[in-house]
């Protein structure tokens, strides 16, 4: 797990930084910057969007007597794309966008879930 976060850190600011630059090569710098800011904005909206909307479902799950297991992880996938959104690129806005849609977050839930219960039937949690 260490060795993947170590790439993701390496890894991902080169690839963002030669996104930005092919990008800035067709488009230009103001253009580029402009369209950086404009895709911040409206994927900020469109988290806090999705936030309310998780909220509402975890309130309706609570006031039901449920367990709200599957909204809180929506919970985290919101606010981490939402902590994507800040970060700048292209790249990390693309994989935001992606988390912030509702079918995106369903099968990323799924094979969390997936992988949680394999890991404690291995080490027999």
């Amino acid at each position: 797990m260490g060795l993947v976060l170590v790439l993701l850190f390496l890894v991902v600011p080169f690839a963002e930084l030669a996104v930005l630059i092919q990008v800035g090569d067709w488009l230009g710098v103001a253009d580029t910057i402009l369209l950086l800011i404009g895709i911040s904005v409206t994927g900020a909206w469109l988290a806090k969007r999705a936030g309310i909307s998780v909220l509402v479902r975890m309130r309706q799950q609570l006031e039901m007597g449920r367990v709200p297991a599957a909204e809180l992880v929506d919970g985290f996938l919101v606010l981490l794309a939402g902590a994507l959104l800040l970060t700048p690129g292209f790249l990390t806005d693309c994989v935001a966008l992606l988390l912030l849609l509702p079918p995106v977050r369903a099968t990323v839930r799924r094979v969390l879930r997936k992988r949680f219960e394999r890991n404690i039937i291995i080490r027999g949690g």
